[in-house]
């Protein structure tokens, strides 16, 4: 995710999250279904988001079967990716270290967290 990547507001994060959970293509109708619970939309108002998501790049419309299929361009992976490095520059001036002693201190992780992040990296040194 390159520093033109555009941030996505929570709204458009769950649309993506449904989008990305499918393996294919999916309808507006398919999106608002999975939805539901969550957010009480009504189709314009998805609609609306959708056309903003493809604006910004992330998804594409497939008008060739007659129906709106929406697929992502941009993986899961490559956005989360990106977030997590601007949340870091932003918030803990890109310290991997301060984020995790912020969170040990105002008692967001506990000590279990700390050991399987521990075991995560050994983990990782391991491969």
């Amino acid at each position: 995710m390159g520093t033109n990547l555009k941030k996505l507001g929570e709204a458009e994060l769950e649309i993506m999250q449904v989008i990305w959970d499918s393996e294919t293509s999916v309808t507006s109708n398919f999106i608002l279904k999975e939805l539901q619970g969550r957010r009480q939309w009504r189709l314009s108002t998805l609609m609306t988001s959708l056309t903003r998501l493809a604006d910004k790049g992330f998804i594409q419309c497939d008008r060739s079967t007659g129906m709106n299929l929406y697929t992502s361009i941009i993986s899961e992976n490559e956005y989360k990716s990106g977030a997590s490095q601007h949340f870091l520059e932003k918030l803990y001036n890109n310290s991997i270290q301060n984020m995790i002693a912020t969170l040990y201190n105002n008692r967001a992780i506990k000590n279990s967290d700390i050991e399987e992040l521990r075991n995560f990296l050994d983990g990782l040194e391991d491969e």
